[in-house]
Order: C-alpha cells, then sequence, then structure tokens
C-alpha cells in the first residue's frame, strides 16, 4: 500500500533553514508528480511547491518562491523541501502527497515552528 512518511520538522529561529524529507513507498515513485502542501492553525491546506516525476518541472506557492526548493531523488524514492529565509508565517504541519488515482495520498505530517 502507499506509504509516505515526513520527516525533518522543528522549531527553528526566523531567517533560519530547514530541509524536509518524505519517504515514499508501495507505488512507482518515479512515475508520479510529488507536491508539499502545509496547514496552519485555523487555516485550510494549501499547496507549497510541486515536482514532475522526473524532477524536471517544479512550482511554487508566490508566498514562497524564492526561499524554498522542492526536489527529489527517485533512486531513494524521496521528495524534499529544502526551507530558507524561514518566517514565523510558514509555521505550520507540513504534509507530502501523491494522487495515484482515484485516491489522494497524505503522509502524517511534520510539524514546522519558526519563532524566537
Amino acid at each position: 500500500q502507499v506509504q509516505l512518511v515526513e520527516s525533518g520538522g522543528g522549531l527553528v529561529q526566523p531567517g533560519g533553514s530547514l530541509r524536509l524529507s518524505c519517504a515514499a513507498s508501495g507505488f512507482i515513485f518515479s512515475s508520479y508528480t510529488m507536491r508539499w502542501y502545509r496547514q496552519a492553525p485555523g487555516k485550510e491546506r494549501e499547496l507549497v511547491a510541486i515536482i514532475t516525476s522526473t524532477g524536471g518541472g517544479t512550482n511554487y506557492a508566490d508566498s514562497v518562491k524564492g526561499r524554498f526548493t522542492i526536489s527529489r531523488d527517485n533512486a531513494k524514492n524521496t521528495v524534499y523541501l529544502q526551507m530558507n529565509s524561514l518566517k514565523p508565517e510558514d509555521t505550520a504541519v507540513y504534509y507530502c502527497n501523491v494522487w495515484k488515482s482515484p485516491y489522494n495520498y497524505w503522509g502524517q505530517g511534520t510539524q514546522v515552528t519558526v519563532s524566537s
């Protein structure tokens, strides 16, 4: 079955960096577009970044452009989110996601807290 396991979250000061990882299993990882979402308290879940199956195409939410970088290693079945210049408003639970028809799969999430 499809499994997505996020890691790498934590507490970081404003301006700091974190690298999130999502280890995938149960499907042909290299064939699927992968996404990172986040959900802050009291807010809807929002799409942060997306990467195509080969890694040749990426897109970002306007709020993170120039600060976050999504990447993937198809040999390791892992997708990453490098987050730099973090701001308090980046505080959220970050989720890895894959749409494998007919279902949308999610990891358990990893908490990122940006605070001094």
